[in-house]
């Protein structure tokens, strides 16, 4: 089951190669994929699931497209 994954800003580097077509197992979380991604949760601000703010414990679908974002800030 491959899912659409998208790291953004400064997580963008930890996105693996890939990423167009990553595979999860049934059952998978958000919050399993970060764990699997080895990315520290207090670097997460949003998670998005098919274009819509979705938490860590939202399970995820073959298909999904899924983007991480950390906490970014501007001015």
């Amino acid at each position: 089951m491959p899912i659409d994954l998208r790291c953004f800003a400064t997580l963008a580097p930890l996105m693996p190669a890939n990423a167009g077509a990553f595979p999860i197992t049934p059952g998978e979380t958000a919050l399993d994929l970060v764990r699997r991604l080895d990315i520290p949760l207090e670097e997460i601000k949003l998670v998005f699931v098919n274009g819509a703010a979705a938490s860590l414990d939202t399970v995820l679908a073959d298909g999904d497209r899924v983007g991480i974002f950390p906490p970014v800030g501007g001015g």
